[in-house]
């Protein structure tokens, strides 16, 4: 196969090990900078440019791409994807998982379980808003956020007040959530890929830090997870329409809550604290996809099977 990667960097430790892990198992693979990349848009013949060139012959696409450029980024995997360049995962799917509370409605309409989460506009709401959410402590997010930045626990209710009215005043979306105190500063990330979990990690937080990001300097062991918990990870992706994705959990009193679907998740801590071979298996993914694919010669129209039939609804 002939597989692009979109990165910003050739030496991330995940694109890395995407690239191994793809040419050891005998495929071309590029490195895209995803924002080098420039579209002609037109009907019947899209074409995307890097650098001059005109981008052909790719059969599959892995997006690695960042928050920051979530916008351009989806927009050149759509262009991929109207070439029939088979996506790992695709651009709507992105796009549901990237806003935090897009993919919270989705994931309540079917019954997942979750923080309490409310959501407000006006200043004169915040109060009440509070007080849905089981009042302070709680947890304040910003919708853009990433990586554990512009993630807030107000301990009291004053301070929450102060920090939702300073957001507001920013005109900065931010949703609150119900504090799960017994985490006790820890979540659970589950690596998902087709349709199971290959690895999963505890992710702690510094002393004194209430997020576990390993970002913020948290630290990754090996966890068991119970039946419940794979299942929740993996109806999480299916409703987010991921194929590979990070569905990172809490265990609180009242069972297993999800805090966030990760489209980009990366191979660095999981791999270390599992020991398996994450990019292997992605890779492969890909391979059987698109063996699978090619299988069908045909669809019911008579036309040639897509790549890109999309998952997840809403």
């Amino acid at each position: 196969m002939k597989i692009a990667i979109l990165s910003r960097n050739t030496k991330l430790y995940s694109t890395a090990r995407l690239v191994e892990a793809a040419e050891a198992r005998g495929h071309e693979v590029r490195v895209l900078d995803v924002l080098r990349c420039y579209m002609n848009i037109t009907s019947y013949n899209p074409s995307i440019h890097y650098r001059g060139e005109v981008l052909t012959d790719f059969d599959a696409v892995i997006p690695r791409i960042g928050a920051s450029v979530t916008f351009y980024g989806t927009a050149v995997l759509r262009q991929f994807e109207m070439m029939n360049v088979y996506p790992l995962n695709e651009s709507v799917a992105i796009s549901r998982s990237r806003d935090k509370l897009r993919s919270i409605q989705l994931l309540a309409r079917k019954g997942i379980g979750l923080p309490v989460t409310g959501f407000a506009h006006n200043p004169d709401d915040i109060s009440d808003l509070i007080a849905q959410v089981g009042g302070a402590p709680l947890v304040i997010k910003l919708l853009q956020g990433t990586q554990g930045i512009g993630v807030v626990l107000a301990e009291t209710h004053n301070a929450a007040e102060s920090v939702i009215q300073a957001f507001m005043g920013l005109n900065a979306n931010i949703m609150v959530q119900e504090f799960i105190k017994e985490a006790d500063g820890s979540d659970i990330r589950c690596f998902v890929v087709g349709d199971k979990v290959v690895a999963s990690m505890k992710r702690q937080g510094a002393p004194g830090e209430f997020r576990s990001n390993l970002h913020r300097g948290g630290s990754a062991s090996l966890v068991r997870l119970s039946p419940e918990e794979r299942a929740t990870a993996v109806r999480a992706a299916k409703i987010m329409g991921l194929n590979v994705c990070g569905v990172d959990m809490l265990r609180s009193n009242h069972g297993a809550v999800i805090m966030e679907v990760n489209s980009s998740p990366g191979l660095r801590g999981i791999e270390a604290a599992s020991g398996k071979n994450i990019a292997d298996m992605i890779i492969q993914f890909i391979e059987n996809r698109l063996k699978s694919l090619e299988a069908v010669k045909q669809d019911a129209s008579g036309q040639a099977p897509t790549r890109t039939r999309t998952r997840g609804k809403g």
